[in-house]
């Protein structure tokens, strides 16, 4: 796999934290790097203030040079689409909102959601948490406290999601603590980890990650978030090589996106390129209706043709199951294909 851009870096083997700082915020400066004129695309100052573009070096490397429909660019690039209101998009989607205790999610009986870190690597445009009220849902280790004692009130709950944000934002030592004090509850089986930094910044996985979530009583899973085969490059494979060796099975679950993996041949693909990888494709979820992102919406009917036609192709072992989160229902709704 070759890389499209390339970027001088006078460190050999920049930290991932260097690489979260240099990461692209401008439209303009992402489009020079790519050679793509900037009246080529319906760039919003707007959409921008909004909810701001971020996007690391390494993920910018996977997009084709002078392409303005390249599949990883339109999925973080603000658009003027984003200004339409339209009804049936809301700020809040999923009922997310308003929660009882700072940065925890308890939607399903046997299994909670932390908000552990309240940023991301990158700002994906069709994400259902743009408008999420991060800054009331900071998890700090006063507020973790809590979080135990909510759990051990709660013996029906046997898993815990990390999310976000991206849990991987936080820094190995507070991961360290986070698991360290799950470990101690005997009702945990599971730990999960839904994250897409590993795909945006691979330098990410470090061995001492990889050590610390080995060393845990914990079954420990990792749910990426891959939309296209391109995302998926030579870094990429090194990095989740080293979390399939420390015994981390991995999963994947995409977003069906209009003009990003809309066919039969990108979803084909995309199936491959994980399996390639050693990643089994999990849910492949039909667009939260999240206001800023409806131009990526797609007709239930279509993503249902779509089902049929990659399930003639794939072993069924890498057919995704086609989903939507709907606000208030106890698990996640499965679509039938056509």
């Amino acid at each position: 796999m070759t890389k499209i851009i390339t970027v001088n870096n006078t460190d050999a083997t920049p930290s991932w934290q260097k690489e979260l700082a240099n990461a692209v915020k401008n439209p303009l400066q992402l489009l020079q790097l790519l050679d793509i004129a900037p009246e080529s695309a319906d760039l919003s100052d707007q959409a921008r203030k909004s909810f701001p573009m971020l996007v690391p070096l390494p993920f910018v490397r996977k997009m084709k040079k002078g392409d303005i429909n390249d599949p990883l660019l339109q999925q973080v690039l603000p658009i003027e689409n984003e200004e339409r209101i339209v009804d049936g998009f809301s700020l809040d989607p999923l009922g997310e909102h308003q929660n009882g205790i700072q940065g925890l999610l308890h939607k399903y009986k046997s299994r909670v959601l932390l908000i552990l870190k309240t940023g991301c690597a990158i700002n994906c445009r069709y994400c259902f948490r743009r408008h999420f009220p991060y800054q009331d849902n900071n998890l700090n280790k006063q507020q973790f406290v809590e979080v135990l004692n909510y759990l051990k009130l709660h013996p029906e709950v046997n898993e815990v999601i990390l999310s976000g944000g991206d849990p991987l934002m936080s820094k190995d030592e507070f991961l360290q603590y986070i698991v360290t004090e799950l470990d101690q509850l005997p009702q945990l089986k599971r730990l999960r980890i839904h994250t897409r930094l590993p795909v945006v910044i691979p330098q990410r996985i470090t061995d001492e990650l990889c050590q610390l979530l080995k060393n845990s009583r914990l079954k420990v899973i990792f749910v990426l978030h891959i939309n296209h085969a391109n995302e998926i490059d030579d870094a990429f494979s090194d990095a989740v090589k080293k979390l399939y060796q420390a015994g981390i099975q991995l999963l994947n679950q995409s977003v069906l996106l209009k003009g990003i993996n809309d066919t039969s041949e990108a979803l084909v693909a995309l199936s491959e390129s994980l399996s390639e990888v050693n990643i089994l494709p999990y849910y492949l979820f039909l667009l939260d209706k999240v206001q800023g992102a409806q131009h990526f919406d797609l007709a239930t009917e279509k993503a249902q043709l779509l089902m049929k036609q990659i399930t003639a192709e794939l072993p069924g072992y890498l057919v995704p199951k086609l989903s939507r989160e709907i606000a208030g229902e106890k698990s996640k709704t499965l679509i039938n294909s056509l």
